[in-house]
């Protein structure tokens, strides 16, 4: 694939590049800043742009500001936000156009080479990829007085991987269940979180929102 990386940490920045050229993909370009990533895409369009959330000038939204401007001025090209602390405001708004092309992972994932390529695989395929982490420390703050509370150990646990960006099939492997009751689990989820009124793929996007902004 081709990717476009922002990121203003030197070591980190050429890590990943020296690591997606050993993999076999194509680093357009890389930059320290938000900014030039920008002015870069109005002339090349990469598969995928990988970024910090945080960047110069002022390390607070740069780098998530400009994940939006790419989603909605490209749709077409994958979006890879890179976080050091879990900031769940920040995925329910990358997820707000939907939940194709997009991802949200901890910066202590891309150490754990394996995820980070699968999850650039999963983007490039049209999915999602939200860290674990996030969506576990979602489960935890859930309150009582939540939608989430209706859902069984299950359920939960299948929204939990949903929200990943996995398929039904890759859910029913890690749990250790079949498809079908993967798809019995969703369709509960989606009456309990009051969404059995919509139809088709936008049910996933509008659960995973849910899950989100709980």
């Amino acid at each position: 694939m081709r990717l476009m990386l922002a990121e203003d940490s030197t070591l980190l920045r050429e890590g990943l590049v020296r690591l997606l050229v050993e993999e076999g993909h194509e680093v357009l370009a890389s930059f320290g800043e938000a900014a030039p990533l920008l002015k870069e895409m109005e002339t090349r369009r990469p598969d995928i742009v990988v970024l910090d959330i945080r960047m110069p000038p002022t390390h607070t939204t740069e780098g998530l500001l400009a994940a939006l401007e790419i989603r909605e001025r490209w749709p077409e090209t994958g979006v890879l936000v890179l976080s050091q602390h879990i900031e769940r405001h920040y995925a329910a708004r990358l997820l707000a156009f939907s939940a194709e092309r997009v991802g949200y992972l901890l910066k202590d994932r891309v150490a754990q080479v394996d995820e980070f390529l699968d999850a650039l695989e999963r983007i490039q395929a049209g999915g999602a990829a939200i860290d674990p982490e996030v969506v576990r420390q979602l489960v935890i703050r859930s309150t009582h007085g939540d939608p989430l509370a209706r859902l069984t150990p299950r359920e939960r646990s299948v929204l939990e991987h949903l929200a990943q960006g996995l398929t039904n099939t890759a859910i029913a492997k890690q749990l250790h269940i079949s498809v079908s009751a993967v798809e019995k689990n969703l369709n509960a989820i989606f009456d309990k979180l009051e969404l059995s009124h919509t139809t088709g793929h936008s049910r996933r996007i509008l659960a995973v929102l849910r899950y989100l902004e709980s």
